[in-house]
């Protein structure tokens, strides 16, 4: 585990803390404040993990007056929110789910925050669920999985639903009303590959089962809903749920070549140029990625006696055709490393020249 600045490591640990409070309140029997005290915390640990990455990076958090200088409250730097957190680490991309999922929450947070909306618990448990993922992800990705909170986490125990449902308690409170129709506008709002996404929201069934003959078995396991039979499915049908299928297995379906990755994350960080001799070329170009692979070895050399022996979450070998293919998440990841310049600039050693 790497060691971080002083800044870096206070940051991180206030996200950690923010989040596994956050669960502990949302997994407290007797608090009926479950969504308002969960989000609220959550929002504070995704907004300081975003400031850790940043700090990490060397990117201060900090609002800037138009002169240039840091805005202050009370003899302290003005922070980041949440929200312009978002725009500072996901920048063009206003589509990615993770992101939809936490612009969700702002809003929904102070609606809220000085309110007690048990009835609304069940209804948004995919989009906290999600919330929740999201945030171990992005920390095992810019940190580590040593850092991560899922070694601390286990299933709640759990009983039924309340009896009353978000439907019946908007007939007779006006507040639950308004957080109701916010709900409903902001995933009416959301595309179709959005809303199934399960970086948006995580749905599952838990449905209970006999004792298994194994005393060994796990009492909660997922199944996908592809593996049941077609009666199983057919049993699940009249069931108000959203399913995620898994993709088929097809030759090359998940990846693309590197040509395709340099243009995906030349168009997401604003088709900028360099200059190479008097020439104008793209910056983030087939060279580019070239030396991206051999740098965060995501897969061997060309000439390698085992091309199988690959990072497969970001490149996978084609053995037919002796090639690689590379993923979505080795765009995404790319298109979030070099936000930064500093990561370009080290990558190349020298700075390029760009063209204003």
């Amino acid at each position: 585990m790497r060691r971080l600045p002083r800044a870096v490591k206070e940051a991180l640990q206030k996200a950690l803390d923010s989040a596994v409070l956050a669960v502990e309140i949302y997994n407290k029997p007797a608090v009926t404040f479950k969504s308002g005290g969960y989000i609220t915390l959550m929002v504070i640990a995704w907004t300081s993990l975003f400031h850790a990455i940043f700090l990490l990076r060397k990117k201060k958090p900090y609002y800037r007056k138009s002169n240039g200088r840091f805005e202050r409250v009370d003899g302290d730097y003005r922070h980041w929110e949440l929200n312009e957190c978002l725009k500072q680490y996901y920048g063009a991309d206003t589509g990615n789910p993770v992101r939809k999922n936490l612009e969700f929450f702002i809003p929904l947070r102070n609606k809220i925050e000085h309110r007690s909306l048990p009835e609304l618990d069940p209804s948004i448990f995919g989009e906290c669920q999600a919330m929740l993922l999201n945030f171990d992800e992005i920390l095992e990705r810019e940190f580590g999985p040593k850092r991560c909170i899922r070694q601390l986490l286990s299933f709640a125990l759990q009983i039924y639903p309340s009896a009353e449902n978000l439907a019946e308690a908007v007939k007779r409170n006006r507040a639950a009303k308004a957080a109701a129709d916010f709900v409903e506008q902001y995933r009416s709002c959301l595309s179709p590959e959005i809303f199934g996404n399960s970086r948006y929201a995580f749905k599952a069934f838990l449905i209970q089962v006999a004792n298994h003959e194994s005393k060994d078995v796990l009492p909660i396991q997922f199944i996908h809903y592809d593996k049941l039979t077609a009666e199983q499915q057919a049993a699940l049908a009249p069931l108000a749920v959203m399913v995620k299928y898994r993709q088929p297995l097809v030759a090359n379906a998940d990846t693309m070549p590197a040509g395709q990755v340099a243009k995906e994350v030349q168009a997401a960080l604003g088709n900028p140029i360099v200059m190479r001799g008097k020439k104008p070329v793209d910056k983030y170009n087939v060279g580019w990625h070239t030396k991206c692979w051999q740098r965060f070895k995501v897969r061997p050399a060309s000439r390698s006696d085992n091309p199988e022996k690959t990072e497969t979450k970001y490149c996978i070998y084609d053995k037919r055709h002796g090639d690689y293919g590379y993923t979505q998440e080795w765009v995404n990841f790319l298109i979030e490393k070099f936000r930064d310049d500093k990561a370009y600039d080290d990558l190349f050693l020298i700075p390029e020249k760009f063209e204003s």
